[in-house]
């Protein structure tokens, strides 16, 4: 067998924003703009039900195909667009074209990011980022979906930022000898989260993706992570913290579900995360605790509640002859509420995942996952619900 190879060898495409950050290059003076300019995409296509022993088992925030009713599914379809069109001006927009507008319409577009960067320094060290992007809260929620080798993030670190992005105004800093790293640990197919900042802090809506704002209060966000390398390893630890208010919206409420006056719940939290990159063995763990609003079934009320979880990943890296095989487990809990839901719903989870993805040529891939999962996930007009079953959950990428 060949030299074992790094987690991601096979991967050259970028694909978003955290991708997109770690390549910006150089602009080129005396070039137009939209020479600066490039598009890039992926595009997933997945089936949930063979060896499924529980159809109630479901999982909103994860993939709407599971469970009842569920089919072939495509996940994601992703357009970039993004560009250096000037020495200290970066943009970049995302389009989904496979959102789900509701429980009955599929396939609809839906922004992801549109948001421009400017250099407040020629190195680009210091940059403010305007616009609609991923809020820097978890490795997790930062590293791409088309990078990341469990087919859906984890509940714990997501339910704080679900779809993990906002309207934002945010800081980032990274000196030029850290930006080179996060570039390597990305070009170098690791599985990184990019360039989000040695230190990143700024203000976003707090509603989630593509939500209007409800009230006159901005979140705060902070974050510090920094990449070591100890001879061929490199390890990333981070730390973040959020606060903020969060407003339950009229369509979120079942009819006598009892709320706040005002619909206004305290939302914060803080995690600590830990990434050893795969050379080839690998470790990624996260977990963090807060307080937000989770539908209580004794009261039949939304209240502020304390919330905790998190998960740990295990994954490798193999090659044989020109295909790449890559094994992972993952463990993750979570206990408390998911704001963006239905009645704040309460869920605990306790869920095991192994899996392998299998490139047999370098811009396409499988991915085979066995779930193994306990979730009760209670609102007001479905109380008592606690779902335990297996699965086996497989998934098709193009990358382009």
């Amino acid at each position: 067998m060949k030299k074992l190879l790094l987690f991601s060898l096979f991967l050259p495409f970028v694909t978003n924003a955290q991708q997109a950050d770690s390549i910006k290059g150089d602009f080129q003076k005396g070039t137009h703009w939209y020479d600066n300019v490039s598009f890039r995409g992926f595009v997933q296509f997945r089936y949930n039900r063979l060896l499924e022993t529980n159809p109630k088992l479901k999982c909103e925030a994860c993939d709407k195909s599971m469970g009842d009713d569920g089919g072939l599914f495509l996940r994601r379809a992703r357009l970039i667009f993004y560009g250096q069109v000037s020495e200290r001006v970066y943009f970049l927009i995302h389009e989904d074209l496979v959102s789900a507008a509701s429980t009955s319409g599929l396939n609809y577009g839906q922004l992801r990011d549109a948001f421009m960067d400017l250099g407040l320094d020629k190195k680009n060290e210091f940059r403010i980022r305007l616009g609609q992007s991923k809020v820097p809260y978890g490795f997790e929620n930062m590293q791409s979906s088309q990078f990341r080798s469990p087919l859906d993030r984890s509940d714990a670190i997501n339910s704080g930022i679900p779809n993990e992005h906002d309207l934002a105004a945010l800081f980032y800093w990274s000196p030029t000898n850290v930006k080179k790293r996060f570039a390597d640990m990305s070009n170098d197919r690791m599985k990184g989260s990019g360039d989000y900042g040695v230190v990143a802090f700024g203000v976003f809506n707090g509603q989630t993706l593509d939500k209007p704002e409800l009230n006159n209060e901005l979140h705060v966000v902070g974050r510090v992570a920094y990449p070591f390398k100890i001879g061929n390893q490199i390890i990333e630890p981070s730390l973040q913290a959020y606060t903020g208010h969060y407003v339950i919206a009229t369509d979120q409420m079942s009819t006598g579900v009892k709320v706040k006056y005002d619909r206004s719940y305290l939302d914060q939290r803080a995690a600590a995360s830990f990434v050893l990159y795969p050379r080839p063995f690998g470790i990624q763990a996260e977990y963090n605790i807060g307080v937000g609003p989770e539908f209580i079934k004794v009261t039949d009320s939304i209240e502020d509640k304390k919330l905790q979880g998190g998960y740990i990943l295990f994954n490798y890296a193999m090659k044989y002859k020109k295909q790449y095989i890559y094994p992972f487990v993952r463990l993750q809990y979570y206990s408390g509420g998911k704001k963006n839901e239905l009645d704040a719903r309460s869920y605990t989870v306790n869920e095991f995942e192994g899996g392998i993805e299998w490139l047999p040529i370098k811009n396409f891939e499988l991915t085979a996952q066995y779930t193994i999962s306990s979730r009760r996930f209670e609102d007001y007009k479905n109380q008592d619900n606690l779902q335990k079953g297996n699965l086996l959950r497989l998934q098709a990428q193009v990358n382009f």
